[in-house]
């Protein structure tokens, strides 16, 4: 395994001296079922299909029941060890609405069935949206799933790279997909939007919000030390300026038509609060993902960095998800601080940044400790937020000894 992955943590963590020194692994709560490995669009820079990890190519199309049965006695198993209260579970793919209608929801109602009577399950499908009609979303809702969309803004000229296998823009099935779950607001669970910097972020915005979301996931392009993002240059911030503009946007408005899961994040952990996922703060992993022959993998963004990132050499059939948890990449995500590059230790804003997504901080024959490639952005995003955050502070009394 080491002569494939990564030295950082593969060759260098020692998780038996770590496990005897005191540190206990954190549970799993996040399962991510790859119910369908393949996809009906070819999104030009998918990570799955388009990145360095191409083992989609070697595995089932589909999650057969009898994986899917196993995966809900180990989640099972994991959650009663744990005596866990809540257990979320992602349907995910590929695009997971490839499955007939009637198969859909077969992945959750076997989890349900497997938990004990006191740990709840909350499940999503993570889709894009163009194979959504009456039929699959009345199954969804009836099992108590909802809906999370993938696409690049709300217009159509900010779509143009999600397009079928025939070159054929995918945008106008994604509305009517959008515009049926809009309908549906007990289903819907929001939007993922990759950021673009050819796009102007308050117009992508304004356009995401014409399709009534409920949240919104503003994400940096899967990029890292040695495939750094489109745009990105010495001293400059694209990003964090791209994003700021909307952070204004979303923050000055009259009423707040959204959440925003990235600024309502650093708001939280600036203020002190828990974070609530890794791509900020240093709250420990707590995913896992099951692929559709029964493999366990980290978290499937790792492909983005080089064949085989994700992998484990794990599977359901002969490891626990406790034996994931002693597996070094899941291990050294959940070290905090101590599995961060000396600089991200030394940094002011390490309790809010946590040195950014795992992915973003990889560099080739080095491995994951060093800080997001997205450093610079992030760190004007986290001040310009502390900034609103001050100035609105700061002006409440004021407007009060006024009055």
């Amino acid at each position: 395994m080491h002569r494939r992955h990564a030295a950082w943590p593969y060759a260098r963590l020692d998780v038996p001296a770590l496990r005897a020194a005191g540190h206990r692994p954190h549970p799993l709560r996040q399962f991510v079922l790859k119910t369908h490995s393949r996809c009906n669009l070819a999104c030009t820079y998918c990570y799955v299909y388009t990145m360095a990890d191409q083992s989609w190519r070697a595995r089932p199309a589909v999650m057969a029941p009898a994986v899917q049965d196993l995966a809900a006695r180990r989640i099972a198993e994991h959650a009663r060890a744990h005596r866990l209260t809540r257990v979320d579970l992602v349907l995910h793919g590929g695009e997971p609405l490839l499955a007939p209608a009637a198969e859909l929801t077969g992945p959750v109602d076997r989890v349900r069935a497997a938990l004990d009577p006191g740990t709840r399950l909350t499940a999503t499908v993570q889709t894009n949206a163009t194979l959504l009609t009456p039929r699959r979303l009345d199954a969804l809702a009836a099992a108590g799933i909802r809906v999370g969309v993938s696409l690049d803004g709300g217009l159509p000229g900010h779509n143009a790279r999600r397009v079928d296998h025939s070159g054929r823009p995918a945008f106008a099935a994604v509305a009517r997909g959008l515009r049926l779950l809009a309908r549906h607001p007990e289903s819907y669970a929001g939007l993922l939007c990759v950021v673009d910097l050819r796009q102007d972020p308050v117009e992508t915005y304004r356009s995401l919000l014409a399709f009534g979301p409920p949240a919104i996931g503003l994400l940096l392009p899967l990029a890292n030390w040695s495939t750094p993002p489109p745009g990105a240059a010495p001293g400059r911030t694209p990003y964090g300026d791209w994003l700021t503009a909307v952070f204004d946007q979303w923050w000055q408005g009259e009423v707040r038509r959204t959440r925003v899961r990235l600024f309502e994040e650093v708001i939280a952990l600036l203020l002190g609060l828990p974070s609530a996922s890794e791509a900020l703060g240093l709250a420990p992993a707590a995913t896992a993902v099951i692929e559709t022959d029964g493999s366990l993998e980290q978290a499937d963004t790792l492909k983005s960095a080089y064949e085989g990132a994700a992998d484990t050499g794990m599977r359901l059939d002969t490891h626990s998800f406790d034996d994931l948890l002693d597996h070094p990449g899941l291990a050294a995500r959940q070290l905090g601080s101590a599995a961060l590059a000396p600089e991200c230790r030394g940094c002011e804003l390490l309790a809010v940044c946590g040195g950014g997504l795992y992915p973003h901080r990889y560099r080739a024959r080095a491995g994951f400790r060093h800080p997001s490639v997205y450093c610079a952005d992030l760190q004007v995003l986290i001040r310009h937020i502390a900034g609103a955050l001050h100035a609105a502070a700061t002006a409440e009394p004021a407007q009060e000894l006024a009055s």
